[in-house]
């Protein structure tokens, strides 16, 4: 008996059969739209500080965010499915990012881009958020202040890590 047998059917590998021939990739239904959903990320940038001037530079041809599927900066809530919180978020500017949050279409998720987006930063102030996790729910978390745009590379690929082991199905289950 083959250890592959073995297995329990969701631990298989997913992989091409080579006894099958021709071009026919097996695969589940959820595996596959995980996979396009994790190629095609298209960024929401919330560049609000000094941040911002980094996940610019993330898109310049040195640091190809391409290879990613997200050099299509959408600037259209409607139009993108992770946002990109870049800066110190104050509370002024708090309701508008919970805002453009709400209208992006499901499924979505955020990156805190910096110290500032993650904690606060260094400004301990009645004006400015303590971490965008008090408004919206974070996925990935990337340090620094500002952070270099390998970083941000760095936490595309978390996040990309991230879809891949999510349920394609379950949200829309719960909805039924």
């Amino acid at each position: 008996m083959r250890v592959e047998d073995t297995l329990h059917r969701s631990q298989r590998p997913l992989a091409y059969d080579s006894k099958i021939e021709g071009n026919v990739v097996i695969t589940q239904l959820s595996a596959a739209i995980n996979w396009m959903r994790k190629n095609s990320l298209w960024p929401m940038p919330m560049g609000l500080a000094c941040c911002a001037i980094e996940l610019m530079a993330a898109s310049a041809a040195r640091y190809d965010i391409a290879r990613f599927g997200a050099e299509v900066m959408r600037f259209s809530p409607r139009q993108s499915d992770v946002m990109i919180v870049a800066g110190t978020v104050t509370y002024k500017m708090a309701l508008a990012v919970k805002r453009i949050w709400e209208q992006m279409p499901d499924p979505k998720w955020v990156i805190a881009m910096g110290a500032c987006a993650s904690s606060g930063g260094m400004y301990r102030s009645y004006a400015v958020l303590q971490g965008i996790d008090h408004l919206l729910p974070v996925d990935v978390y990337i340090s620094g202040c500002p952070p270099r745009p390998e970083a941000l590379l760095d936490g595309l690929i978390k996040l990309q890590e991230k879809i891949m082991k999510e349920k394609s199905f379950h949200t829309q289950r719960q909805a039924l």
